[in-house]
């Protein structure tokens, strides 16, 4: 059912909420921390359990509400993301926060996947490429736009604010929703069955496995980059908005740049060069953030070109590994596509964990090296692939 795109407007706010929500938390660690009364490690674990329950929730949901009527799924969804904002704003404490958090999880696995598939029946066969980048925008603007003004809204107003300005994005996707988008009947969905049948095959999981180790690392650092910046060069959270708009400009361009390397090159290819590029990028991160060695100004030299590098790198990876999935299984795009979403969300809930435990040894300083090792074995794991490729699709 071909119709006007501008209704998926609705669905690009929506977006845009959901990915400003759940990449902000990372700039409002410190302040959350010190009101709860709860260690960084702990405050950290908000991400890996969002990341987790994203992870596991998302096929399960996609396959229970495979029946439902896309429009009232959608409204569902949003509406139950506009409450748990609310709810996490005025959470009383730790436990009541982490209770939203899971709340937010599962309402955004609910909504972007089904989000995609209505962008895609609503352009159709001709459109649904533009279709589906109007979605898509919407998290990457947040990462761009939403993200550092999030950071400086907790700064001025503090971290519950942050929550409500959210919420009532997410309202406003909720009225557009109800109001603009046409009813679309239930698409063809697949099961668990079939989900877990593609998961087991090697080829697929060595795709996996590398975005899961890819993921991992970025957040290790990322969701502890608030106070990597502070521990190494003293940056307040107004720099650290700075930095966080420069890594979302670095990643859209990587995102961009990576589509056009694998149609060209091969996805590959471009993993390949995206994982030694993110690589190096951490090695320039620990060298920055070595104790002694830089100061600073200083350390600020070293350290901005490295984080360009990494939102560049890493984010075009992610692209690539897409690729690389709709190169192996074509006409099973939709169900490995959706497996690699659960593997980024199972990356970075493994990243936030992993950083917690540094974090908790007290060295802070030592997120860039880790990040590190789980990129070396991102980087060995798709060498080894590339020796196995012969009987592979090309690119892939």
């Amino acid at each position: 059912m071909a119709g006007s795109l501008a209704s998926l407007t609705w669905l690009t706010l929506g977006a845009f909420a959901i990915g400003t929500e759940g990449f902000m938390i990372a700039g409002l660690l410190p302040a959350l921390a010190h009101d709860l009364d709860v260690g960084l490690p702990a405050a950290g674990h908000l991400v890996t359990a969002f990341s987790l329950s994203y992870a596991i929730g998302a096929p399960v949901l996609a396959v229970l509400t495979a029946g439902l009527e896309r429009k009232r799924l959608l409204a569902v969804a949003m509406g139950g993301f506009a409450l748990a904002n609310l709810l996490a704003a005025l959470a009383p404490g730790y436990a009541g926060l982490m209770g939203a958090r899971l709340l937010l999880a599962l309402c955004a696995a609910s909504f972007m996947p089904a989000a995609g598939g209505y962008a895609a029946g609503l352009g159709g066969p001709e459109r649904q490429g533009r279709a589906l980048s109007m979605v898509i925008g919407g998290l990457t603007v947040a990462i761009i736009v939403g993200v550092p003004l999030g950071v400086l809204l907790g700064d001025a107003l503090g971290w519950r604010a942050t929550f409500l300005g959210v919420g009532g994005m997410a309202v406003f996707s909720l009225v557009g929703i109800l109001s603009q988008l046409p009813r679309q009947p239930p698409s063809v969905m697949a099961g668990l069955g079939e989900r877990m049948a593609l998961a087991r095959r090697a080829d697929i999981l060595s795709v996996l496995a590398v975005t899961v180790l890819t993921v991992a690392s970025t957040f290790i650092v990322y969701t502890y980059l608030g106070v990597f910046m502070q521990a190494v060069t003293g940056l307040g959270p107004r720099g650290l908005a700075a930095v966080l708009l420069v890594f979302g400009v670095a990643s859209a361009a990587g995102t961009r740049v990576a589509g056009s390397a694998s149609d060209r090159w091969g996805a590959r290819r471009t993993v390949i060069c995206g994982c030694g590029l993110v690589l190096l990028a951490y090695l320039a991160l620990a060298l920055g953030a070595a104790p002694g060695a830089w100061l600073g100004q200083a350390a600020m030299a070293v350290l901005l070109p490295a984080i360009l590098l990494w939102g560049f790198a890493s984010w075009g990876v992610t692209t690539a590994q897409q690729a690389r999935l709709v190169a192996l299984a074509p006409d099973l795009a939709p169900v490995s596509l959706s497996l690699n979403s659960s593997a980024i969300y199972l990356g970075s809930a493994t990243g936030a964990a992993v950083g917690a435990l540094v974090i908790a040894d007290g060295a802070v300083r030592m997120l860039g090296g880790v990040a590190a090792c789980f990129s070396l074995a991102a980087l060995l794991t798709v060498l080894a692939g590339a020796r196995k490729g012969q009987t592979t699709p090309a690119g892939a």
